[in-house]
């Protein structure tokens, strides 16, 4: 035994379908979206990190007994 939808149903015109497809390309492009910015996120860290471990460096052979970096 099936269960027909009655010839008006949103399911049988179509119109459901469009609307969930629209939603889920909008959600996949905001999703796609935050990624990017995750990653220019993660990007900037690494170099903020970089920048760091070189001021550390730096200071490390000024004023911790390593190679004097102005002699």
């Amino acid at each position: 035994m099936t269960i027909d939808a009655p010839p008006t149903s949103p399911l049988r015109d179509g119109f459901l379908m469009s609307a969930l497809s629209w939603q889920s390309v909008f959600v996949d492009t905001l999703m796609n979206a935050q990624q990017n910015q995750y990653q220019l996120y993660a990007v900037w860290q690494k170099s903020l990190g970089a920048f760091h471990q070189d001021l550390w460096d730096q200071w490390v052979c000024r004023f911790g007994g390593g190679v004097p970096l102005d002699g």
